[in-house]
């Protein structure tokens, strides 16, 4: 069995924004970014939308629905360009997401 969850189907364009929208807030990686996300869904701070709306575009905060949001992050993550900047050693964009089952039953326990 492949230990990554996959994000069935198409990600609708405001989800993925509504990943970078936290992820430019808050340049962590998940589990931390999970945290950054439903502050910024309990606060309405991405165009209004809350827990409902986004559950609308496919963004579940529910423990059954943690594997597939941490799979959603990787996938959007993963498309972002990779910006190269000059006299930068690192770049803040292109830093992957990846989860595992095991990993994301151990951060949410």
């Amino acid at each position: 069995m492949d230990p990554c969850i996959r994000v069935p189907g198409t990600l609708a364009r405001e989800a993925s924004e509504f990943v970078r929208f936290c992820r430019d807030r808050r340049r962590v990686g998940w589990p931390e970014l999970y945290d950054e996300m439903w502050a910024v869904a309990s606060r309405r701070l991405f165009r209004g939308y809350g827990f409902a709306e986004l559950g609308e575009l496919g963004i579940g905060f529910s423990l059954f629905e943690t594997m597939r949001l941490a799979a959603i992050v990787a996938a959007v993550i993963a498309d972002e360009p990779q910006v190269a900047r000059r006299g930068a050693s690192t770049s803040r964009r292109g830093v992957a997401v990846v989860a595992t089952l095991d990993e994301v039953a151990r951060a949410t326990v």
